[in-house]
């Protein structure tokens, strides 16, 4: 964590204190919404526990082989200047922006038993992959993380000042002596959020384990508040099990964040970082091999979704474009309230002592831990008094979806603003700037990239949700993966796999929208 040295304004506590109160509402107010309707008789039963320790056991494996594998994909994109290298970078959000059900179909053509690499084992005499239950589910959630992980440690090597390995180059640092002096220290700083962000997403899991957890040795905690809720409604159970999710997250946030150190690289010049190490020709191949192997197996399911998607693209059935519209006004909105919440909190997080803001920073992630069915059912019961819920459709969505994808932004946001208050706050209060004149000059410049990251990761995941609309949508109203999920229903899979590729180019036309906007006329690395 960033150290929080930055004074306290009224208008930070202000702003921040309602992000933090909204994000209480949402993710604990709902969970008591839902206890409190019933009675606490019953306890859990050996499945449920099954369901607690997969949880964790695949959880804390995804998390740790998607961060093993993003520290040196990071790091050759950051040493390495290639044609199509930002367009790479770009694509790395593909995969986790990709709506869950989209991306299972993906991998399943590429490593199913059917797919493309077990067609090349059989081939070969060999047995074909069998990609469901506990290696499926790990498989699925690299996939999606593995990206996330590797643009958040990026953005960590973009931080280190140019100047130190140019100071580095000339003091004869060699690869190893550069990685010691330099990038350990800045790995210290930013693994720990990374992978404090993929538990969360791995324990939160629902439709990977649904489509290839393979029975109920492989059933996450979040599939089974849903057949709590679903199934058996029995709203006690899934109180209980959300609370231990939430004690879960709550508890791992708490380490991860006692263990991350803070970095403190001296200030640069803004310059774009030039790299003298990793000139050897072993290194070389080792990065270049690793991409090779890292872009095959992110951008192959990418690519069969595609393939399958393209013919039917243009026979769309007519509910398709009123649901594409219903998705973006959902998404765009909840982007903007997701960052502005995160930008509120990030603000208070980085002026207040460094106990307190640990635990803003960690209820932060609360969203992660909160059910989404939870959460929907949760409002139900708090609005239904005074409102139709069904009614409240469109403006509920939008708050929850700026809810659960507010934790990633805070994850992008806070890190800038804490280095950009830090090193130049002070001294453009030195000199007189106070206010806006103080964001304009000295914050905003290393804070849109940031912002445009986060926005676009948050529009893109507004646009694949499909839990809280499949709870609230009247029938005639659908976004679109709900009405992607209905013409599966209903046997139409051409249709159903042209409007999952028209999500996926929405989603991704989204995600690069921000994303660029946030990277125009911006010179700072």
């Amino acid at each position: 964590m960033a150290n929080h040295q930055n004074p306290t304004t009224p208008f930070k506590v202000i702003t921040g204190g309602a992000a933090l109160l909204l994000l209480l509402v949402l993710t604990l107010g709902t969970v008591i919404a839902v206890g409190t309707t019933t009675t606490f008789q019953k306890g859990l039963n050996p499945a449920d526990w099954a369901a607690i320790r997969f949880t964790i056991l695949q959880a804390l494996t995804s998390a740790t082989l998607s961060v093993l594998i993003a520290v040196p994909t990071a790091r050759a994109l950051a040493r390495r200047q290639f044609r199509g290298r930002q367009i790479m970078v770009s694509l790395l959000g593909a995969p986790f922006i990709l709506p869950a059900i989209v991306a299972v179909l993906g991998i399943v053509a590429i490593w199913g038993r059917s797919g493309l690499i077990s067609d090349g084992l059989k081939a070969l005499g060999a047995e074909p992959l069998n990609i469901y239950g506990f290696t499926g589910v790990v498989l699925a959630h690299v996939f999606f993380n593995l990206p996330l992980a590797t643009r958040l440690i990026l953005q960590g090597w973009l931080a280190i000042p140019s100047e130190h390995f140019r100071l580095a180059a000339q003091l004869g640092f060699s690869t190893g002596e550069v990685n010691r002096q330099l990038e350990r220290p800045m790995l210290f700083s930013t693994i720990p959020g990374a992978f404090l962000l993929i538990f969360l997403l791995c324990i939160t899991s629902f439709a990977v384990a649904l489509a290839l957890g393979g029975g109920p040795r492989a059933t996450t905690v979040e599939l089974a508040i849903y057949q709590a809720l679903r199934f058996d409604f029995d709203l006690s159970k899934a109180a209980i099990l959300a609370m231990i999710q939430f004690g879960l997250c709550t508890i791992t946030a708490l380490i991860t964040l006692k263990i991350a150190r803070p970095t403190d690289f001296a200030i640069g010049l803004d310059q774009p970082a030039k790299r003298w190490d990793g000139t050897e020709p072993r290194t070389r191949a080792f990065d270049t091999i690793l991409l090779l192997l890292v872009a095959f197996f992110l951008f192959a399911p990418l690519i069969s979704v595609i393939l399958k998607g393209l013919p039917p693209l243009l026979s769309l059935p007519s509910q398709v474009w009123p649901s594409l519209i219903n998705s973006l006004l959902i998404a765009i909105p909840a982007a903007l309230i997701a960052t502005t919440l995160a930008t509120a909190l990030a603000a208070l997080i980085t002026s207040l002592s460094k106990r307190t803001a640990a635990a803003i920073e960690s209820i932060g992630f609360l969203a992660l831990a909160a059910s989404p069915f939870v959460i929907g059912t949760g409002l139900f019961i708090l609005i239904n008094p005074y409102f139709d819920p069904f009614a409240m459709a469109l403006p509920v969505t939008i708050a929850v979806n700026a809810t659960m994808s507010l934790p990633f932004a805070l994850r992008i946001i806070l890190p800038a603003l804490s280095r950009a208050e830090q090193n130049y706050g002070r001294l453009g209060a030195s000199l007189g700037m106070t206010g806006f004149t103080l964001f304009r000059l000295a914050i905003w410049p290393r804070l849109k990239r940031g912002l445009g990251f986060a926005m676009g990761l948050s529009a893109a995941l507004s646009m694949g949700d499909l839990g809280v609309i499949a709870l609230f949508a009247p029938p005639d109203f659908a976004t679109l993966p709900l009405t992607m999920y209905r013409l599966m229903a209903a046997y139409q899979m051409d249709a159903a796999a042209g409007t999952a590729l028209l999500l996926v180019a929405t989603s991704l036309a989204l995600f690069w929208a921000f994303d660029r906007g946030g990277r125009l006329d911006h010179h700072i690395r």
